[in-house]
């Protein structure tokens, strides 16, 4: 059935399977209709925006990226960092169009399971709550060193038993704002946000000042809009980079795992997570021209090894006496980023055991504040268990689980686009906007991230490319991390389908031309009717 209308809309989406609702546990579950459901309207776009924003925690990605892209790219970084962006963009489009015909705070769990089937959505589930395991420590131990630098207590920031303390009060201080609301998050994601943008920029326009008034204090070079080619230093340096560039820009898509939480839930969400990668583009661009015009090549290459500490060393160069701005930009970027990592971790463990694919206590919500506490909860106490555990190893074990992230992004990003594709590809030849927008679009975004999915297998196999050079083995400790996340979310899932095999009855479906008609704009004050199940 054609698309009516001319403005190259995408199709209309159905309403979901009227046995469950977003927000809302299955409604043949007695118990599960007495719950609370997650509290609707709670936000708004600019708020999920924001969100979206400081889950990919912008000034800590820079710091850790910025010196490893430019020994990669040299004066082509920026073009990386813009190559980098094509396949976010392109994930993005499959979030917004999925979100459309499903608002579900499981996001790539809910949407996998529509399209492909319920094995194939487990496992993407898994893969988000999981990065989140990986990586709230590491934030907030970022969030914790920085701040005592920029408070000039040096030693303090040195004490490894110290440190660690505190990154667990500040792991737990994160997640009971999440749990006391979604408002309250969004309130204080505002104040994070905006200070970690006039930090950055304050930086960039005084080391792009100083670069043309050549006063630098290293051997820095002026921009030229030839440092966008991101082919510019070959195709070898082009795929490093964009492996780091799966980093830099992953986590925008915690908009959308609020999507139950946003006002206009079936298309904010998913604008405010392409607007999100939009952002992120010009902001990276303007400090890394900034950075590398400032510092020059040599430098950054010669300290990649160092990562985040390079920014403290640039800020020092750049800003002298007010270098605390620069460590405090990345002191709330990973303060942001610890909070709301916590956000699609455990709203897609909620999903999932309201679809009775995890156990059901997971799919609690607050009485009071209507947000998923248990999930939450968990998601923070399995967090410090893995952080403290991998320090005990080495401060290297700590990098390694961070690099391993790389393969769980690129798996279920890659799945996301793709499962929009197979959804709606009875729309797909609707019209020219769908065919590219909701077809062609995510399935290039899903092959260049399967792509780089395989590139990092390649490159993690070889321990000489792990922190430290260690073996686990034989093999890269990333590498290791990531098979072991694996294999034990296979046997999870494999032990929970035994323990009830409820979830994996469900069937795959499509975005059906028939009931896309029949929910197509009902009139004015009309009840929305429901497809037939």
């Amino acid at each position: 059935m054609a698309h009516d209308g001319s403005d190259g809309d995408p199709p209309e989406p159905p309403e979901p399977a009227p046995d469950r609702e977003p927000g809302s546990s299955t409604a043949t579950d007695p118990a599960a209709e007495a719950e609370p459901g997650l509290k609707a309207n709670a936000i708004g776009f600019l708020d999920a925006l924001v969100i979206g924003l400081n889950s990919t925690s912008p000034a800590y990605s820079l710091a850790a990226v910025i010196g490893p892209i430019v020994a990669l790219a040299g004066i082509y970084a920026p073009g990386v960092m813009l190559a980098s962006f094509v396949p976010m963009l392109l994930i993005a489009a499959a979030f917004y169009y999925l979100n459309k015909v499903d608002q579900d705070c499981g996001t790539t769990f809910s949407w996998v399971t529509r399209a492909m089937g319920p094995w194939a959505g487990w496992l993407g589930g898994w893969a988000i709550a999981m990065t989140g395991v990986l990586v709230i420590g590491s934030l907030a131990d970022v969030a914790v060193h920085f701040g005592l630098l920029a408070a000039g207590l040096d030693g303090w920031a040195a004490n490894e038993a110290l440190r660690q303390s505190l990154t667990v009060v500040v792991i737990l201080a994160m997640t009971a704002v999440c749990v006391i609301g979604t408002e309250m998050s969004a309130r204080l994601q505002d104040v994070l946000i905006l200070a970690q943008v006039f930090f950055l920029l304050a930086f960039a326009v005084v080391a792009l000042y100083r670069v043309y008034a050549g006063t630098s204090s290293l051997d820095g070079t002026r921009p030229a809009l030839e440092w966008l080619n991101p082919f510019g230093a070959g195709g070898a340096a082009l795929t490093g980079g964009l492996l780091l560039g799966v980093f830099i820009y992953w986590g925008w898509e915690s908009a959308v795992n609020l999507t139950e939480e946003v006002e206009n839930s079936a298309t904010a969400p998913g604008k405010a997570g392409i607007w999100s990668t939009v952002v992120l583009l010009v902001t990276y661009l303007s400090v890394g021209f900034a950075v590398v015009g400032y510092a020059g090549t040599e430098f950054l290459a010669a300290n990649a090894g160092e990562e985040e500490a390079v920014f403290a060393v640039l800020a020092h160069e750049v800003m002298g006496g007010w270098d605390w701005m620069v460590l405090l930009a990345v002191c709330t970027s990973a303060l942001a980023s610890t909070q709301t990592t916590i956000i699609p971790a455990s709203r897609t463990a909620l999903s999932m055991a309201r679809r009775h694919a995890l156990p059901p206590k997971l799919s609690h919500i607050h009485p009071r504040f209507r947000t998923p506490d248990v999930s939450t909860w968990w998601v923070a106490g399995i967090a410090i268990v893995w952080y403290l555990a991998v320090n005990q190893i080495s401060e290297n074990a700590l990098l390694d689980s961070l690099t391993a992230l790389s393969l769980l992004i690129s798996f279920y990003y890659a799945l996301t686009g793709l499962a929009c594709a197979v959804y709606y590809r009875r729309h797909l030849l609707e019209s020219v906007h769908n065919f590219l927008l909701i077809g062609l679009g995510p399935v290039v975004g899903a092959g260049l991230l399967a792509w780089l999915l395989v590139q990092s297998v390649g490159d993690m196999s070889d321990p000489e490319n792990s922190a430290g050079g260690v073996s686990w083995f034989g093999l890269g400790p990333p590498l290791v991390i990531g098979i072991g996340i694996a294999v034990v979310g296979v046997l999870v899932m494999c032990f929970w389908r035994i323990r009830d095999g409820r979830f994996w009855q469900e069937r795959r479906g499509v975005a059906d031309p028939a009931l896309v008609h029949a929910v197509r704009k009902p009139p004015p004050g009309s009840p929305r009717s429901s497809p037939p199940s």
